[in-house]
């Protein structure tokens, strides 16, 4: 959900997702099982689970990022570049933090999995990016969970859970994703200018 969800069109899709080595097969191996049997098709009809993308322009330019992920050398666990508006739920691996796929916004549902060994590692390279709108932590131990979260640069995040917007929770980011806040009294903030005004009652006072 935090990636295939709407096709991969959302503006706070966990296009990264780093998971420790030590994990790291084990969650591939079960992310290709859950995804075999995902329903695409049209997205009027309660049976479907996965949708086209918004046209062909935009299919087109996550059927790029999924060439340029084959390219630059990352494995392709699953999915692929699909046909005409529908590509389907796509997983790389054995990427860098340099590649394309690790790097640029697609807003398609192509999900790159980053291993790594310990959390120092994993929380300097999830700031190593100019974008900073949403970010989450999946961990049993809150303590490590508040750790790591109050680390990571972005401005919506999310703990053992991902693409949550309450209305009663600002949405916003930061660096290049940073422009202001939705919902909650944060949105009337940004939505206002403050103007002070001062009203006096008694007598005015002068030194002079």
């Amino acid at each position: 959900m935090a990636n295939f969800y709407s096709s991969g069109q959302v503006c706070s899709n966990g296009t990264r997702v780093f998971v420790q080595e030590g994990l790291r097969e084990a969650f591939l191996a079960r992310l290709s099982e859950r995804l075999e049997d995902v329903r695409m098709g049209d997205p009027l009809d309660p049976e479907t689970q996965h949708g086209p993308v918004v046209n062909m322009a935009q299919a087109e330019k996550v059927r790029a990022a999924i060439a340029a992920g084959i390219s630059e050398g990352a494995r392709l666990v699953s999915g692929g570049p699909g046909e005409g508006r529908f590509v389907p739920p796509t997983v790389f691996t054995d990427a860098d933090d340099s590649m394309t796929i690790a790097r640029d916004e697609i807003f398609g549902p192509v999900m790159t999995v980053l291993g790594f060994t310990d959390e120092a590692e994993v929380i300097a390279r999830a700031n190593a990016t100019s974008f900073g709108l949403a970010a989450g932590v999946f961990t049993r131990d809150l303590a490590r969970a508040h750790r790591v979260i109050g680390q990571l640069e972005a401005g919506t995040c999310w703990i053992n859970a991902y693409n949550l917007t309450p209305v009663e929770a600002p949405f916003g980011g930061v660096k290049q994703s940073g422009v202001g806040r939705e919902n909650s009294a944060a949105a009337i903030a940004h939505y206002s200018q403050i103007k002070s005004v001062y009203v006096g009652l008694g007598s005015v006072e002068a030194p002079y």
